[in-house]
């Protein structure tokens, strides 16, 4: 019987560590990537690591690229991120240039040298902020770039993307990784934590999470600077 392997973009956000429990419920093999590329929230990168470390993954890879070479970005410039205004119309400043093109053509080399057959990835196109890289649309053309570029797409067809979580409300990313024996307060996905390390509760990613907590109906085990 083949092994499965995948390669699992791990931010350390609620999002990613719900991605992982998936893919390891249904058997893969799972190898995990980190990538720090300047980002004023990196602290979220030791929430991957424990995330990895108690979920068990074959490797965990943790990859430098500076982002803040493109600036444009509240998350990786000296720019302001906006609080309160999680329903605002238009992509907002958070938006980094780029930064999943970047990201998943990091995990496809990483996933054709393992020989691994999928990338997942947990983007949401629901409850989210309204970034263009995190749609249905996106993937399906980062798909036909794997299947008409790269040996592994040309001669296998791989590897697929798998975005489980892209059409579920963060309530239901919630429940399905409880359901999965997720802890939550190993997770990290503010943009603007304090000094020490505490969610600002005020910023786009805090204000979806706190939001997606009290429609699943159970606790949000974070710890915020300044709650909603």
């Amino acid at each position: 019987m083949s092994v499965t392997k995948a390669v699992i973009l791990l931010s350390g956000g609620l999002d990613s560590a719900t991605v992982l429990a998936i893919a390891r419920s249904e058997g893969r093999v799972c190898h995990a990537l980190s990538i720090v590329y300047g980002q004023r929230h990196e602290v979220e990168m030791q929430a991957a690591k424990r995330i990895a470390t108690t979920y068990g993954v074959e490797e965990h890879v943790i990859e430098k690229l500076d982002l803040r070479i493109f600036g444009a970005s509240a998350l990786t410039a000296d720019i302001d991120v906006p609080k309160d205004a999680v329903d605002a119309p238009g992509i907002p400043v958070t938006y980094v240039p780029a930064r999943n093109t970047i990201f998943l053509a990091l995990a496809l080399g990483f996933a054709e040298a393992r020989g691994a057959q999928e990338i997942w990835l947990g983007v949401n196109a629901v409850d989210f902020s309204g970034y263009p890289d995190c749609r249905p649309e996106f993937l399906d053309a980062f798909q036909q770039v794997i299947l008409r570029g790269t040996r592994s797409g040309i001669e296998q067809g791989e590897p697929r993307l798998v975005a489980p979580l892209i059409s579920m409300s963060k309530a239901d990313i919630i429940r399905k990784g409880l359901s999965l024996g997720v802890d939550y307060s190993l997770t990290h996905s503010c943009y603007d934590p304090s000094p020490d390390g505490l969610a600002c509760g005020h910023c786009d990613s805090c204000l979806l999470r706190s939001r997606g907590f009290r429609e699943a109906g159970v606790p949000d085990p974070t710890h915020y600077a300044r709650p909603s």
